[in-house]
């Protein structure tokens, strides 16, 4: 197969500079301290610098005259007296999934190339644009997000913004390495079983996997119709609330929950099976300052988790409902030939899943979440490390298929859980000044959104005043 290459961070915006939030940049914005044009262009500069060095977090054209209009565009309106949003004015990426009017949607994919530009933009691209924001262009991904890892031997590998030898993880890569390296102020990922949250906790950032269907997903290119979500990739839990708002048209009650007496559930089951002691040792610290700062730490059982590898040993809904999507490609084996090999033998699998097995598999979807809407009832929100793992090393990945999926398997366990139960999920970074990234996971069960951004705003802010004062 083709050997994935990575893109090298520029050294003058590496993580650690500090980077303003949106409502921070909004405030700039309204009161004239910068406009969309310079920011616009300040991030165009930064963009050309990357890609100059060969960085990859960007696939095709940057849409450098469609984001200076936009932005001219703001600037008017703002001038007139108007904003639409704490969006209106700031440069976002979009992954390649999603259709922009005018564009090829290329899903990471070289068999997609040939596709016609899309007439219109996705329904989140839209609402992106019409609450004020700049879109600057595609972002790389893993092809078909079909891995948590995020190579991509069409387009290169963008490296973790880092370190240069480590992925940023997947699928939604270049999004996290967009965000973390100032190429833009968010990025606009999907999340079927980590997507969003994998690179989120690789790169440092804050990533919220809403609800499946709160936010629309006509116009973008699915991988399965039963577990994709969208949502954002950004720097704090406030930018992601601002971001949901926008994206799913929900305005919900996101204002910080007090942190003294939040009952936080913590279960050893399957999801802290095989962790790396540094996130292990990261995430045994957070709940050390949460419950200092007052909150209960609530230990669980979860023993049925242990039944989703066996629920999912043949390639699960993923692979079922991605056969019937890509099967006649697959038996073409001209267009087979264009596939990421690794891709195309994870979509294989759904082949050998009968009518039966499907319904065995929704069935047992089913029963887990009554399960866990039993042991989640009387909590506020369910912690866990997002990924078992920090970023791993692309050299051990790139030519060994079996460490490949191996790795790409442990990556994706704790974060595909939150999925396959149908709820929501943030990851807030926990590790401690100058260590590798790691996500902390803060889960509800479906619908509870808005408790989780509450609380996750509470569990941020301990965090970062405990990081303060280390």
């Amino acid at each position: 197969m083709n050997t994935p290459t990575t893109s090298p961070a520029p050294a003058t915006d590496l993580p650690g500079a500090r980077h303003p939030t949106l409502r921070e940049l909004a405030a700039d914005l309204a009161n004239g301290a910068t406009t969309s044009v310079a920011l616009v262009e300040a991030t165009l500069a930064r963009i050309a610098e990357y890609q100059a060095a060969g960085g990859t977090a960007y696939v095709g054209e940057v849409d450098t005259d469609g984001a200076l209009q936009a932005a001219l565009a703001s600037d008017a309106t703002r001038a007139a007296g108007h904003a639409p949003s704490p969006l209106a004015g700031l440069p976002v990426s979009i992954k390649d999934l999603f259709d922009v009017r005018g564009q090829v949607t290329g899903a990471g994919a070289r068999v997609m190339a040939g596709q016609a530009p899309a007439a219109a933009d996705a329904t989140a691209v839209a609402r992106l644009r019409a609450a004020g924001a700049v879109p600057m262009g595609r972002t790389n991904m893993s092809e078909f997000a079909f891995s948590g890892l995020g190579l991509n031997p069409h387009h290169g590998t963008p490296a973790h913004p880092g370190d240069a030898a480590r992925v940023t993880g997947g699928s939604s890569s270049g999004g996290a390495a967009t965000v973390a390296l100032g190429l833009a102020v968010a990025a606009l990922g999907t999340d079927t079983g980590g997507s969003i949250r994998i690179p989120s906790s690789f790169c440092g950032l804050t990533g919220f996997k809403p609800t499946a269907r709160r936010v629309p997903l006509a116009g973008a290119y699915p991988l399965s119709r039963s577990l994709d979500s969208a949502g954002p990739l950004a720097r704090s839990v406030d930018c992601c609330a601002i971001l949901d708002a926008v994206l799913s048209g929900e305005t919900l009650d996101t204002r910080e929950a007090p942190l003294a007496g939040l009952r936080l559930g913590v279960t050893e089951d399957f999801v802290l099976d095989g962790v790396e002691p540094a996130v292990a040792a990261a995430f045994d610290r957070a709940l050390r300052h949460l419950s200092a700062a007052g909150a209960q730490i609530r230990r669980f059982g979860f023993a049925e988790l242990h039944q989703l590898p066996q629920i999912n040993a043949g390639g699960g809904l993923i692979a079922a409902e991605a056969w019937q999507l890509h099967r006649a490609r697959l038996g073409d084996p001209a267009l087979e030939a264009q596939y990421d090999p690794r891709v195309a033998q994870r979509i294989r699998r759904g082949a050998l899943i009968s009518a039966a097995d499907y319904i065995d598999l929704l069935d047992a979807r089913a029963r887990l979440q009554s399960t866990a809407r039993e042991r989640l009832r009387d909590l506020d929100a369910w912690l866990m490390p997002t990924v078992a793992v920090r970023a791993p090393l692309l050299a051990d990945l790139a030519e060994d298929d079996g460490r490949f999926f191996a790795t790409n398997a442990l990556v994706l366990r704790n974060t595909t859980v939150l999925n396959f139960l149908d709820g929501c999920a943030l990851s807030i970074p926990c590790e401690a000044p100058g260590e590798l990234p790691v996500g902390l996971s803060v889960g509800g069960p479906h619908g509870a959104d808005a408790r989780v951004l509450q609380v996750g705003r509470a569990v941020e802010s301990c965090l970062r005043a405990a990081a303060r004062a280390d």
